[in-house]
């Protein structure tokens, strides 16, 4: 444990010096990432889209009678990605914990919350195949499913503005990366929010901003695997005025 003397300042002594690739973590979030596109696209727009038409309880009935399994396919799919999402939480945070651990540590937070929200959505899905005939319960099953889950995106656009405050703040990553991913998070607030005050009307800002989480991707497999926070942590301490050893080493 260090201590501070009388003569140091709270300014001088970074506070998460960390240092140190970020291959591993960089590596993990972005396929992670990438995978959990794929099996959204899958569970979301596959069974799920196909098999369901909305205000039509014979036909839905009819469709997932004759493609249960498809269906249970596009569920198992949806629970996958809850998994890679937990996982992603996790790596980024390993990313972003250099520029500020608490805030890191927030954003986290806020997309396992997202995710255990969007586990008990998925939870709905399941009552669908036991419903057989029952074409009007499956609607409202599935209804229940995305009410749940378009509440849950205000908790993943707070996880999104805040991993955007740090890539804009971290001196690793291009500014505009934080302010495309600030913007998505505002995307999925507005439609999170759009679904509690206006139901009945589908917003869908999101689909039109998810430019944000494509480039954070492209980043994390591309230039994330090859940076080192180490060298731009001193950099950064140089800029700032802060000496990059401890009060009293000379340098070499």
């Amino acid at each position: 444990m260090s201590v501070l003397t009388p003569s140091e300042s709270a300014r001088q002594v970074p506070a998460h010096p960390a240092s140190g690739s970020l291959r591993r973590p960089s590596l993990i979030a972005g396929s992670a990432l990438l995978l959990m596109t794929v099996f959204s696209i899958y569970g979301v727009f596959g069974p799920v889209e196909t098999l369901v038409t909305a205000g039509d309880p014979s036909r839905t009935a009819v469709d997932v009678a004759a493609s249960e399994t498809l269906f249970r396919s596009g569920i198992a799919s949806l629970i996958i990605v809850v998994i890679l999402d937990v996982i992603v939480a996790a790596a980024l945070f390993e990313v972003f914990a250099s520029v500020n651990r608490a805030v890191s540590m927030t954003a986290a937070w806020f997309r396992l919350a997202y995710s255990a929200v969007f586990l008990v959505a998925i939870v709905q899905l399941l009552e669908v195949p036991v419903l057989l005939g029952k074409g009007e319960q499956m609607l409202l099953a599935v209804e229940s499913f995305n009410r749940m889950w378009d509440i849950g995106l205000v908790l993943f656009a707070v996880h999104l503005l805040l991993v955007g405050y740090l890539a804009f703040r971290s001196g690793f990553m291009a500014k505009i990366f934080g302010i495309l991913l600030g913007i998505a998070g505002l995307g999925y607030l507005a439609d999170g929010f759009g679904a509690v005050l206006a139901p009945d009307l589908t917003i869908g800002v999101a689909r039109f901003v998810f430019i944000g989480e494509v480039a954070l991707i492209f980043w994390l497999l591309i230039k994330g695997r090859r940076t080192t926070v180490g060298p731009i942590m001193k950099e950064q301490q140089l800029l700032a005025g802060a000496p990059t050893r401890p009060p009293g080493v000379p340098d070499a």
